[in-house]
């Protein structure tokens, strides 16, 4: 059965809004790509230092046809979502722990403010010393770079929940457990996915440090390499994998947390 034409006059609309959406969302990207190009071809930088992005993707190509970008970001991956991982399934729940009950956070505090001020990538060298330079050492940088906006966001969000919620359903004769269940934990969702989403950008950033050193595969060896042999190209095509990747990663946490926050009544004007 055809559609009627009312029917047809409501969806293109919606058709025009979501391209114009795209082409607004992506103007900037497709700017900095055509400055990109245009600059070094103009003779505004110097080529050899920032080669033309066409170069760029040229170098990408050939490195997803020989293999080498495949086998470095897989390396790269199992890496960062390995301590990732153990990050999220640490932190969460210690969160959720030291935010519900007072007297462990009091306890406690002192000790996390010391380690949320001594940078990750400042603890590499002592990493490397006690866990060799294998997989364990930098797996293991990347979960103590991802513990603490994870660990700190869930703890404000237990504490920031609406009172007026806490209220409500203590009125309704709740159980600590099941108020812990029913309110705390949902209404901390948002909050705690932030948490996790600056996480997992830490997650990539500080494992490409990492593999600078001592590395034998991966996205942060495959640039380190491409720089000592001044093959340019290749490393911005590292360094342009790494930026998709974050992003991509970064889409896959928003899109997990909606799914978890759908029973959440979006505002209205």
């Amino acid at each position: 059965m055809s559609r009627s034409p009312l029917h047809r006059a409501s969806v293109l609309p919606r058709i025009l809004r979501a391209a114009l959406t795209g082409v607004t969302r992506s103007a900037a990207i497709v700017a900095l790509l055509l400055a990109w190009e245009l600059a070094p071809r103009f003779g505004l930088v110097d080529r050899t230092f920032l080669p033309p992005f066409s170069e760029v993707a040229q170098a990408w190509w050939g490195l997803v046809a020989n293999g080498q970008l495949a086998d470095n970001a897989q390396a790269s991956l199992v890496r960062s979502f390995s301590g990732f991982g153990i990050a999220v399934a640490v932190s969460v729940p210690l969160g959720l722990l030291i935010g519900w009950y007072r007297p462990v956070a009091d306890l406690l505090n002192p000790l996390l403010q010391v380690f949320l001020n001594t940078a990750a990538l400042a603890l590499l060298p002592v990493f490397v010393l006690l866990l060799g330079i294998g997989e364990t050492s930098k797996i293991s940088i990347v979960v103590y770079a991802c513990a603490w906006p994870i660990l700190f966001n869930t703890i404000s969000a237990v504490r920031t929940v609406d009172p007026t919620l806490l209220r409500l359903a203590k009125s309704m004769d709740l159980s600590a457990p099941r108020l812990f269940q029913k309110v705390i934990l949902p209404a901390s969702v948002p909050t705690i996915f932030t948490g996790i989403r600056l996480a997992g950008a830490v997650s990539i950033v500080v494992l490409v440090a990492a593999e600078m050193i001592g590395a034998k595969a991966g996205l942060g060896y495959l640039i380190n390499a491409s720089q000592y042999n001044f093959a340019i190209p290749q490393m911005y095509a590292g360094i342009v994998t790494i930026s998709v990747i974050g992003v991509a990663f970064n889409q896959l946490l928003v899109a997990v947390e909606k799914r978890l926050s759908s029973w959440r009544v979006p505002a209205t004007s």
